[in-house]
């Protein structure tokens, strides 16, 4: 009965495709009701053994069937790929260190806007009165280096300026001894070669809005007369030398440092007033 069983358990496995779930169910029937059956006696009625081996196929049956349906139905979790959850980097609210990483990654190249210059401004600086009669480019140059902290003689400017008693040759030479004295060469000689055109105007009044802005003074060179805001009749018919110190009304009134009176030593001059006094001339902005 033993070798009968054993073949007919062989028969049931090999039968079917799930040979490994068919063999694990009838280990436990097995077990769990046929140990009787399988110690019997080859001298137990052939009917017993029949009806436990058909008892038995119908367990195995009954196993495999619940082990088909356990391997048809899905996973009860999601692998990771079909999560529905979003990835870190679809998260619409980024972390501060990717947002950090993402900027790094892509900065911004705007270029920023340019402050725009104050209204007004008026520089800091030391004045001085000319010390000789043909001392006004030293005294000038002087005066506007000292708006950026700068203490120079009006000797030792005369001596690069090429001063005489003739005076200061132009306009070319105080920017020249200007950017001597300063970081970077900014200055920029500009002439007025006759009468001030409404460009030259112009051209003046964003030079000495730049200038000053920018912490530095503006040398003129003029020649003849002018008035100022306060009325105040200022001649020089042989020529002269002031510093601009600074603005007002966005540089449509410039402040003039002048070195030839101690006793009125700045006024206000509308810019279209020093533009026409400097004709022939020039400056150093």
């Amino acid at each position: 009965m033993k070798h009968h069983l054993k073949r007919q358990l062989r028969r049931l496995a090999t039968e079917r495709p799930y040979q490994i779930i068919a063999g694990s169910a009838a280990a436990l029937v097995l077990a769990g009701g046929a140990g009787a059956t399988l110690t019997a006696t080859d001298d137990a009625p052939a009917q017993r053994d029949t009806a436990a081996v058909a008892e038995l196929g119908s367990r195995l049956d009954d196993a495999v069937t619940r082990s088909e349906a356990r391997v048809a139905l899905p996973s009860p979790s999601a692998s990771p790929s079909a999560s529905p959850s979003a990835s870190p980097s679809a998260s619409p609210t980024a972390s501060p260190v990717a947002k950090a990483a993402a900027k790094s990654a892509n900065p911004d190249t705007t270029p920023k806007a340019k402050p725009k210059p104050p209204s007004s401004k008026v520089l800091d600086y030391d004045y001085q009165a000319q010390t000789t009669y043909y001392y006004c480019g030293p005294a000038a140059v002087r005066n506007a280096l000292s708006a950026a902290g700068i203490e120079r003689s009006q000797d030792t400017l005369a001596v690069a300026l090429g001063t005489t008693e003739m005076g200061t040759n132009s306009a070319e030479d105080t920017t020249r001894v200007l950017n001597q004295q300063v970081k970077g060469n900014p200055y920029r000689t500009r002439m007025i070669p006759g009468a001030a055109t409404p460009d030259q105007t112009d051209r003046l009044q964003a030079d000495v809005v730049n200038a000053v802005s920018n912490g530095r003074a503006v040398v003129s060179n003029i020649v003849g007369d002018a008035t100022d805001t306060n009325g105040g009749w200022h001649s020089f018919p042989g020529g002269h030398y002031v510093a601009v110190i600074g603005y007002k009304n966005d540089g449509r009134t410039v402040r003039i440092a002048d070195s030839a009176d101690p006793s009125l030593p700045s006024y206000w001059v509308a810019t279209t007033d020093l533009a026409n006094w400097m004709s022939t001339r020039g400056y150093s902005a």
